[in-house]
C-alpha cells in the first residue's frame, strides 16, 4: 500500500492550495480516505473524511473552507483548501484503513504566511 501526497507549499493568508494523494495497493473505490494534519505544536487533527458512498465529514475548523473529493479512475483523493490562515500551517497526511491496519502517506507541508 502506498499513499503519495503532494501539493503543499507556501501561500499567503487568504490563498488556496489543492492537495492530492494517489493510492495504490488498495481497493480505492470502497476505501474511506482521510486527510489529517499535524501542526508545529504537534497537535494532530482529522481534517476531512470521504467515504465510499461519497459522503464527507469535516473538522469544525475547516468547514466551509476545505473540500475533500475523490477521482476513482485516478485513484486519487483531493483536499481543496481555500481562505487559508496561519492556523492551517501543518504537515498534511492522507490516510486509509485497509486490510485491518491504518496506512499513512508521507505528508506534505503547508505553510501559510500572515
Amino acid at each position: 500500500v502506498q499513499l503519495q501526497a503532494c501539493g503543499g507549499g507556501l501561500v499567503q493568508a487568504g490563498g488556496s492550495l489543492r492537495l492530492s494523494c494517489k493510492a495504490t495497493g488498495i481497493n480505492f473505490g470502497i476505501s474511506t480516505m482521510n486527510w489529517y494534519r499535524q501542526t508545529p505544536e504537534n497537535k494532530r487533527e482529522l481534517v476531512a473524511t470521504n467515504s465510499r458512498d461519497g459522503s464527507s465529514v469535516y473538522a469544525d475548523s475547516v468547514k466551509g473552507r476545505f473540500t475533500i473529493s475523490r477521482d476513482t479512475a485516478r485513484r486519487t483523493v483531493y483536499l481543496q483548501m481555500n481562505d487559508l490562515n496561519a492556523e492551517d500551517t501543518a504537515v498534511y497526511f492522507c490516510t486509509t484503513y485497509w486490510s485491518s491496519r491504518n496506512y499513512w502517506g508521507q505528508g506534505t507541508q503547508v505553510t501559510v504566511s500572515s
